[in-house]
């Protein structure tokens, strides 16, 4: 499976092609090099370069790309099981239609949820940084004469899933990458961002707000949330600790969606995430109640790839409701 990180490897911070590459778990720190890799097996990983990732990815066999973001919490391993249970239910449903590219930030790996959580929020901050880079070399990438010349374009549609605090990553990328980087905002690079159980204050996506060009950067934006998240219970009780009050968008999807841009979307997912994911509620997106076995709510992000199109019998439809039959 190839994927993108940011975290610090036990080797040199050097790209060298080819290379074994290991992460080094103790060190939390974001990087402000990044790495794209593939992971050959359990826990063993080796670095190709950023020319030959892209490339690859040009000529997978495979129609769209996922990039997966995870969420706190999350060493790289257990991020690689999410990443692989998404693949095996994207290949059970359509044969090379989608495949899942994981990018991995560095989490902390001390025990307890609250007090790893203002940690993890800092490097989701400063891992936006690293990752402005990844969207810069692909713009020059895909504009390269050399790599994509006219007669030979990369036509691979490409979709972002950020699950929990990796909204945070999603939204802080994108506005690093349009101040940075960008002279006339940021341009329009993906089908579909889903933003599921995000970890983000719920008028993240309003318009004048720092989330609002997670919408510019793709077609459809589609928000999924449970009011009895655990996980962003959590979340929001360390948010209080350090003095900050705010409902999550995860929660409680956007706060007013006539202050959203008209591409966004929201889905409530309250009836089925705790029965996909007993008790916290929060990784509700892949299996249903059976792991294997894809859920209702894996079951809407994929029509939505198949058919670029979140509600596509009513134009003008912005919300729904999943429910058990």
């Amino acid at each position: 499976m190839l994927f993108i990180t940011n975290r610090f490897p036990r080797q040199s911070i050097r790209t060298r092609i080819d290379r074994k590459f290991d992460f080094d778990l103790n060190n939390n720190a974001p990087s402000n090099s990044v790495f794209f890799c593939e992971r050959t097996d359990s826990e063993k990983y080796q670095e190709v370069g950023s020319i030959a990732f892209l490339e690859r990815l040009k000529d997978s066999s495979y129609r769209q790309l996922l990039i997966y973001i995870h969420g706190f919490s999350n060493l790289p391993e257990d991020v690689f099981d999410a990443a692989l249970e998404l693949q095996a239910l994207c290949d059970a449903q359509k044969k090379k239609e989608v495949l899942v590219v994981p990018i991995i930030w560095p989490c902390d790996n001390d025990l307890g949820i609250v007090q790893d959580y203002w940690d993890d929020q800092k490097s989701a901050d400063q891992s936006a940084f690293s990752f402005a880079r990844v969207l810069e070399k692909f713009i020059a990438w895909r504009n390269s004469e050399k790599y994509n010349p006219q007669s030979d374009p990369c036509l691979k549609r490409m979709n972002i899933l950020a699950h929990s605090m990796g909204n945070r990553v999603l939204r802080e990328t994108l506005a690093v990458w349009n101040k940075y980087d960008l002279a006339d905002g940021v341009p329009l690079i993906f089908r579909n961002i889903f933003l599921v159980a995000a970890d983000i204050v719920n008028e993240s996506l309003h318009i004048g707000e720092r989330g609002e060009l997670i919408c510019h950067a793709s077609r459809n934006v589609v928000v999924y949330f449970a009011s009895d998240d655990l996980a962003l219970r959590a979340s929001k009780a360390s948010n209080l600790k350090n003095r900050v009050a705010s409902r999550r968008l995860g929660h409680t999807g956007p706060e007013d969606m006539d202050l959203t841009p008209k591409n966004v979307y929201a889905v409530d997912c309250d009836d089925v995430n705790n029965i996909y994911d007993y008790p916290k509620g929060h990784s509700y997106f892949r299996s249903g109640e059976t792991k294997g076995n894809a859920g209702l709510v894996f079951e809407h992000i994929f029509s939505a790839l198949l058919s670029g199109r979140v509600f596509p019998e009513d134009e003008f439809r912005r919300t729904t409701i999943i429910r058990l039959p």
